[in-house]
């Protein structure tokens, strides 16, 4: 049995709520920034792309997109009274609605009736967090271990594609683009292992600026965008229209909106969890109210539904730095990003396989996570190996074959081509029926009184089953 953590003085400082240094918190932010850069303009591009927009076109809604992903992302590390879990999570726009809004796009609705459906599913979201927050005991260690395991698994194919690439380009798959990825994972790793306390935690910018910098001779790199680029946009409110209420296209986003809120659900518990601030269901409650606030600011200003960025969980985990204030700076730059789109040329010039070397150390961080919280369940006696087994094989089915759904309804493949999505809901479906239904086997035990003489059983919106960790913060010869 774990030894419990003693307890935190009163005066003293919790880590995510330090402030680094400002040279700190700059490299910290834009490490974050870089983490998350192609997946955040991924949606706007495939969305645009599919609906045949121009360049032009397609430019405004990458921007657009970028300043509200900075917003959100201080709305959601900073908050402002019941808006915000005040965490380091960074916001950007969801792979989940992808589908339903190329399908709304190119059937006649057009943007408008996109912009539409997502102010009513943000408006949504924003009514459905108090309910969603007390949901919060149905997530004992045996479903967050599990969900975090699954987000991990679920990105790894993301950071293979960008390692042999990028999904759709012409030399996918090609030796060099492998190697340079390979180069970039050696430097992120050796940087973790052997540098300084400072430089280990931005072993990923590291690890990212040694790759740029073998990129370019080697002719991975293209910068023809950046002269062309704008110096200064703004996103003004429905630049393409009056939004349009299409109930069809309203029902199918309602659908994505439940997807979101659990996948952001999984996310704000994973990093809880890596942060030692363990989510309650009145933050959790918090943190979706933003993520809705956010999506509604979304269809205004002509993008898309936001949610948590998975790949950023990983960064926290793998950096140990756990300060909101880091993402919060990184919610800046993007916002300086999206008033300057000629800064995000110039960032969006970074090769794909120095991303993919990145974010396999990253996204596997994430995985480890969930096997380190599924270390504290016990799987004797009882049927929890069968919940994660069966909640795993679910939530990864979509990911090694991405049709499997493809003669299913678009409701059903909306919440279940999301590996994160489908896994969770399995996972507490799973839970409940073995182990809070009668007749199955008896919860998890409750956490043993801690130094104070309080147990967990006295604070019901503590994770049941959940305990402290030892903090992950160590002074630097004891962390190597």
């Amino acid at each position: 049995m774990a030894e419990n953590t003693p307890a935190r003085p009163v005066d003293e400082v919790h880590p995510v709520d330090e402030v680094p240094p400002l040279r700190r918190l700059a490299a910290f932010g834009l490490q974050h920034v870089l983490a998350m850069y192609a997946g955040a303009v991924a949606v706007p591009l495939i969305v645009g792309g599919a609906m045949k927009l121009s360049p032009a076109d397609l430019a405004y809604l990458i921007t657009a997109d970028l300043l509200v992903c900075g917003i959100a992302t201080l709305i959601q590390c900073v908050g402002c009274w019941r808006f915000g879990v005040r965490l380091p999570i960074m916001q950007g726009c969801t792979f989940a609605a992808v589908s339903p809004m190329v399908l709304i796009g190119t059937t006649g609705g057009g943007l408008p009736a996109i912009y539409g459906s997502v102010i009513v599913a943000g408006l949504a979201i924003m009514l459905l967090a108090p309910v969603f927050g007390k949901l919060l005991r149905f997530f004992p260690p045996l479903v967050t271990g599990t969900v975090i395991l699954i987000i991990g698994v679920s990105l790894l194919p993301v950071a293979g594609d960008w390692a042999a690439g990028g999904a759709g380009a012409g030399d996918f798959g090609a030796p060099r683009n492998l190697a340079l990825a390979g180069f970039v994972l050696v430097v992120v790793v050796a940087v973790q292992r052997f540098a300084p306390p400072f430089l280990s935690r931005i072993a990923v910018l590291v690890g990212i600026a040694v790759g740029l910098a073998v990129a370019v001779p080697f002719g991975f790199t293209d910068f023809g965008g950046v002269p062309d680029a704008d110096w200064l946009g703004i996103s003004t409110p429905f630049h393409f229209g009056a939004p349009t209420f299409h109930v069809s296209a309203v029902v199918s986003m309602l659908v994505v909106a439940l997807v979101t809120m659990t996948e952001t659900t999984g996310d704000l518990i994973a990093v809880g969890e890596m942060t030692e601030r363990r989510v309650r269901p009145r933050t959790l409650a918090d943190g979706l109210r933003a993520d809705g606030f956010s999506t509604v600011l979304g269809g205004v200003f002509n993008t898309f539904p936001y949610t948590a960025f998975a790949q950023n969980v990983g960064l926290v985990g793998m950096t140990r730095v756990r300060s909101r204030w880091v993402v919060a700076a990184a919610g800046g730059i993007l916002v300086l990003l999206g008033l300057e789109p000629k800064l995000g040329a110039v960032v969006a010039a970074i090769p794909a396989p120095v991303l993919g070397g990145a974010g396999l150390v990253m996204f596997g961080t994430v995985a480890a996570s969930g096997l380190r919280t599924l270390a504290e369940v016990d799987f004797k006696g009882n049927h929890n190996l069968t919940v994660v087994a069966v909640s795993l094989a679910v939530g990864t089915l979509p990911v090694g074959v991405p049709a499997v759904y493809e003669k299913f309804p678009d409701w059903f493949r909306t919440v279940m081509n999301s590996g994160i999505s489908a896994g969770c809901l399995t996972a507490i479906v799973l839970n409940l029926l073995f182990n809070h239904l009668p007749g199955g086997t008896a919860p998890e035990t409750p956490a043993p009184p801690s130094a104070d003489g309080l147990s967990a059983v006295a604070e019901p919106d503590r994770l049941p089953g959940g305990r402290i960790e030892d903090p992950v913060e160590k002074p630097g010869e004891q962390r190597v």
